[in-house]
């Protein structure tokens, strides 16, 4: 576990006046990350580094993932104040199984999932990738979006084959298709001399949201002015992470992941950038973070016809709660930053 306290910086980059409180006045708040601190973290290390948490008044104790760290079922157990989801399946699994926790924002309007193909393998499309004689698919997604794909896409479980999260067996054959992150292994496949070709599984219309400030529903009842901060925050540091100075929030990831460097982080941002996982779609008339109940019911009845959810499952009224975004937070300071 990583703990990072916040200073106020005296060179602030921006922050809301209305919407900070008196800095001697701190609220500890607990956020758990998905995995260990990377570029896909960077907007919340940007408001540690650069004084926003603190602003808001709060002091931010972000506590890693990792491969043999499990954060989730510390938010149920209040060990956590927030959770970085992933994606809205387990958002509908807690409301089917009546954990109660809601999603109050959501950073990545796209899934960053996809399938890797070689460059010169001669796939043109997605559903090209139907003729693979080989895909690698991890067991999470086994029982999520490989159904999808089988379902609405037409994939065959002859293809599939386990995903060990290495890059060997796709280096070696070119035949080979393997599921990814976008703004992950593609890079590595890179670095290590082969060129890529990515399919991201949002652009085949797998609708979810995806890097989401997730909290328990007591929170939003009884301390809806620290959630209100706390996204707020997050969300002013991801547009200075973005469009401004992160010197000192790659500082920060990298004292945290050691295995980060300035070269990995900025490949990342770039891949961020260019996919628009962030800042796109919805989001650039909303603001970052933004979420609609119109596209949870559209993801929900997906996966209800992908066979993984029956109707009556999920009460979707529980799954977002959306009064902490889509107020355009942090367009002005996008335009400002761009300018510079």
């Amino acid at each position: 576990m990583i703990k990072l306290k916040h200073v106020v910086l005296a060179a602030s980059v921006f922050f809301s006046a209305a919407a900070s409180t008196p800095a001697l006045a701190l609220d500890k708040v607990s956020f758990g990350t998905n995995w260990r601190a990377q570029g896909s973290h960077g907007g919340y290390y940007q408001a540690v580094a650069d004084g926003t948490y603190a602003r808001y008044g709060l002091e931010v104790d972000i506590q890693q993932g990792g491969p043999q760290v499990n954060n989730r079922p510390l938010l149920s157990a209040g060990k956590l104040d927030f959770l970085m989801g992933g994606n809205l399946l387990q958002a509908f699994d807690n409301i089917k199984n009546r954990v109660p926790t809601v999603w109050v924002a959501a950073m990545f309007q796209k899934d960053p999932q996809g399938l890797m193909a070689h460059a010169d393998a001669g796939y043109k499309n997605f559903n090209d990738l139907t003729r693979a004689k080989t895909i690698l698919i991890g067991k999470d997604m086994q029982f999520a979006g490989w159904q999808w794909m089988k379902k609405t896409h037409g994939f065959r479980d002859e293809q599939l084959r386990p995903y060990n999260y290495s890059l060997a067996q796709f280096l070696a054959d070119k035949a080979v298709v393997q599921q990814v992150f976008v703004n992950a292994e593609p890079i590595y496949a890179e670095a290590a001399g082969v060129k890529p070709q990515v399919f991201l599984l949002a652009d085949a219309g797998w609708s979810t949201y995806a890097n989401g400030i997730e909290t328990r529903a007591d929170m939003t009842k009884n301390k809806p002015d620290v959630v209100r901060r706390f996204v707020e925050a997050s969300i002013i540091g991801w547009y200075n992470f973005m469009y401004g100075d992160h010197t000192a929030a790659y500082a920060l990831i990298k004292k945290a992941n050691p295995e980060m460097t300035d070269e990995k982080i900025d490949r990342e941002v770039a891949k961020i950038r260019e996919i628009g996982l962030l800042d796109s779609g919805d989001a650039l008339e909303k603001g970052i973070g933004t979420m609609s109940q119109a596209r949870i019911n559209d993801f929900y009845e997906k996966m209800v016809k992908s066979g993984l959810y029956k109707q009556q499952d999920v009460d979707l009224n529980l799954v977002i709660d959306t009064r902490f975004v889509n107020k355009g937070l942090g367009l002005d300071l996008k335009k400002k930053l761009s300018k510079q």
